[in-house]
């Protein structure tokens, strides 16, 4: 829920910044803009410089919950701010919040989620996760647009504080699983929790089953010892240690892309729409239906493959699948209905790739340094280094969320959005094979 929230509340103030601009803040038209632009910026660099910095927090604090709470207090402030300001410093400042609550309830949020759900449910847990939430981030714009036109300013803030009494409601409710486990006698044992990391490793790396496995395994786990002599920079923040692991480094770039991909959609198709069929924002706004439906119908049935069958398939498939579906866009002309039907089921066919490519990332990333706090016991601290892990996680998908538009916005402006989309096909062919040659582990074929 509280993903929901950021997501939600990300994107509900978008359509509705320019006229904050121009009727409360009395700016020029000429440079509506550009301070758009600004503000829109300072969420994403606050929560990029903020993720790391969350991780770190949440990982030698006692509770999770309390540092969870502020996030929603940063973001409840920022609402404020936005509902109320009437100067361009103080809508910066408001963004600058919302994107430090976002570095925190990403950070925490994902960090709580492998405590009580284990490694051997990540990915129908993630992919049910981040299915709900996209619903929240492409739905958003269409809401605050709707709630502006009908209702004026109270209206969208109105939605918006709703939304922010529900969720703190159920952060209160919140009980960590290390709180319920004192007092639950069944709460099963460390080997119970090996034994599932043993299985998503099964699942992950192909690995043959036979009478040398146990020793196999034992000298893997030897290829994740940190050796002593570490920096004070890496002894203060472990996980960068970890990210010398290319397989962890494709996962992080996963994460990347898939966030690039969500924002170029979110950048594009409102204009395009409006310059081939003449679309107002309601419209446009419409067809993100085709697209989010599929990603919220099999997100947590890619979620059970990976868990299933690991990582591998679902990022090689999902991404390989985007390269035709994401070509096929070129075939959008200006017309009628016929048009639009082309475009909607075009939409629906790239938000099955999306729904795929959903939850590797995640997963694997979350296996790699649950190898590494394995073999170091002691070096990643009491807690772990998984709120770290999703720290830098955040990090790379907020700028994902960051350079896609404009990445995509560049692309469309200079050589059309036909040729913009096999740009993008080339990527996730990149990374398609990017995926089949580290995420989940070398494949069979080049391990002999």
């Amino acid at each position: 829920m509280s993903l929901f929230t950021d997501l939600f509340l990300y994107g509900l103030v978008v359509p509705i910044l320019p006229f904050i601009l121009v009727d409360r803040v009395n700016l020029p038209k000429d440079q509506v803009q550009g301070q758009v632009s600004v503000i829109l910026a300072a969420y994403a660099g606050a929560s990029v410089l903020f993720s790391p910095l969350a991780g770190v927090i949440a990982d030698r604090v006692s509770t999770r919950q309390a540092p969870f709470l502020l996030g929603l207090l940063a973001l409840s402030g920022a609402t404020i701010m936005l509902s109320l300001g009437q100067s361009v410093p103080v809508l910066i400042v408001a963004r600058a919040l919302q994107g430090i609550s976002a570095a925190v309830v990403w950070t925490i949020g994902l960090a709580m989620v492998l405590d009580t759900v284990g490694p051997n449910n990540l990915g129908k847990t993630f992919g049910s996760i981040f299915a709900f939430i996209s619903v929240g981030e492409l739905a958003a714009p269409v809401l605050g647009g709707v709630a502006y036109k009908k209702a004026g300013y109270p209206g969208v803030f109105g939605m918006a504080y709703a939304l922010l009494a529900i969720d703190f409601v159920m952060r209160l409710m919140l009980i960590e699983k290390k709180v319920a486990a004192q007092w639950d006698v069944t709460e099963e044992s460390g080997d119970d929790d090996e034994e599932e990391e043993d299985q998503v490793g099964n699942a992950g790396e192909e690995e043959d089953a036979n009478e040398e496995e146990p020793l196999l395994r034992k000298k893997e786990e030897e290829n994740y010892k940190v050796p002593d002599g570490q920096s004070k920079v890496v002894k203060s923040y472990p996980i960068l240690y970890c990210l010398k692991d290319p397989r962890l480094l494709t996962a992080l770039l996963l994460a990347f892309n898939q966030a690039a991909l969500l924002a170029a959609f979110d950048a594009t198709i409102p204009m395009e729409a409006e310059q081939l069929f003449g679309f107002d924002s309601l419209k446009s706004g419409l067809l993100f239906i085709p697209l989010v439906l599929p990603y919220l119908l099999l997100g947590p049935v890619a979620g059970w493959m990976v868990d299933r069958y690991g990582p591998k398939p679902a990022a090689v498939l999902g991404f390989g699948y985007l390269v035709p579906v994401s070509i096929l866009l070129r075939l959008v002309r200006s017309g009628g209905t016929s048009q639009v039907v082309i475009f909607c089921v075009l939409l629906f066919l790239n938000g099955i790739g999306l729904a795929l490519i959903g939850s590797p990332s995640i997963v694997d990333a979350s296996y790699v340094v649950q190898r590494y706090d394995r073999a170091n016991p002691d070096f990643f601290g009491e807690q772990g280094p998984y709120a770290q892990l999703y720290g830098i996680q955040s990090m790379v998908f907020n700028l994902g969320l960051t350079l896609g538009p404009l990445f995509s916005g560049t692309l469309k402006e200079r050589i059309g959005y036909g040729n913009m989309n096999v740009v993008i096909a080339m990527f996730c062919l990149v990374t398609s094979l990017l995926s089949f040659i580290f995420v989940g582990g070398k494949p069979r074929i080049m391990k002999r």
